[in-house]
């Protein structure tokens, strides 16, 4: 068998079902699926039993431990000569399979991953929060494409593994968060090959409120200073920008504030002030809603974009100060920020 797709799955059997249809479709079959539940209150092995007869697909219910090392449970218990490990909240291309066996026919890789887009399906907001997620305006577009400016990290939504690679490297860490960039750095550090596979990507659903996605990035950003203090050398220059944007967009609010104040007190107010400390905000909120409705086709899109965007990069840029202070200044142990609600 070719094929271990390996899901961890935490109160998502709606997001479960649609996984698993895409993979009826698929034009390759040589796979089989393991699902193992985290611990979740919101089982999905009535949707996995209804498809017994449709795939080869084994479920399994565990306590809570966290994505990493339930994906470790479920490798253990996987046959094939790939695991390839996707989160319940993406669906694939028919050709998603075919395509990735394609390409390892073509080129031997030990690990790969592949880029993540939004389906017509997904709410406006989902778009949004997926443009946010993938554009070069907040992301420096490291999250997958045609081409890399550094090493292809993958991640765990969409991340393929050699087993007997997965095996020597003890599987993923028991970080909490953080641990596919984690297991994609021993990758590198182990001598194995790790290739980006473009044509591999999935739809891939995005938090449903800016709530839910602020928690999401925030967690990001205390991670990549959880990974700086284990592998320094991870911590690249893009990785500090959401951290500087966000010092420096507080610094023109507080400064448009400022200038308001003085400008009310002075007897001759005026709003020019405020808006000169705000125009780099203004112009890059312009961008991105540009940017966003030629991407998408959609104004609607272009719009709620802004508030995705300022929402990735305020969300991680605080969680990232926040774990360095606690961190790197006072010398505090690994440390974690919505455990509970971070699935939800």
């Amino acid at each position: 068998m070719l094929f271990s797709i390996l899901v961890p799955v935490y109160n998502r059997p709606n997001e479960v079902q649609e996984l698993l249809e895409s993979l009826t479709k698929q034009s390759f079959t040589d796979f089989e699926v393991v699902i193992v539940e985290d611990g979740s209150s919101l089982k999905c092995e009535e949707v996995c039993s209804s498809f017994a007869d449709k795939m080869n697909i084994q479920y399994f219910f565990k306590e809570n431990s966290g994505p990493g090392q339930t994906r470790n449970y479920a490798a253990e218990r996987a046959q094939g000569d790939y695991f390839l490990i996707l989160d319940s909240d993406v669906i694939l291309p028919a050709d998603y399979l075919k395509n990735t066996a394609d390409e390892l026919a073509r080129e031997y890789a030990d690990a790969f991953g592949g880029p993540d887009a939004a389906h017509e399906s997904f709410t406006d907001l989902q778009k949004a929060i997926s443009y946010s997620m993938t554009s070069f305006f907040t992301t420096g577009g490291i999250r997958g494409g045609k081409k890399k400016m550094d090493k292809f990290y993958p991640r765990s939504f969409n991340l393929g593994v050699k087993a007997d690679v997965f095996r020597a490297l003890g599987g993923f860490s028991n970080m909490r968060f953080g641990e596919d960039i984690d297991f994609s750095i021993r990758i590198f550090k182990g001598g194995y090959q790790c290739r980006l596979f473009p044509e591999s990507w999935v739809w891939h659903k995005r938090r449903t409120d800016l709530k839910k996605f602020f928690k999401q990035v925030y967690n990001s950003g205390m991670a990549r200073i959880n990974l700086y203090k284990k592998y320094p050398e991870s911590l690249k220059l893009v990785h500090l920008l959401p951290a500087l944007f966000t010092v420096g967009s507080w610094g023109c609010i507080l400064s448009a504030v400022v200038a308001l104040v003085v400008s009310l007190f002075s007897g001759s107010f005026s709003i020019c002030g405020p808006l000169l400390c705000l125009s780099p905000l203004i112009l890059y909120s312009l961008l991105v809603m540009v940017d966003s409705t030629c991407q998408n086709g959609s104004l609607k899109i272009g719009l709620l974009s802004v508030p995705a965007a300022f929402t990735q990069l305020w969300g991680y840029g605080l969680g990232f100060i926040h774990a360095w202070f606690s961190r790197c200044v006072l010398g505090e142990g690994e440390v974690k920020a919505f455990t509970k609600n971070f699935y939800k």
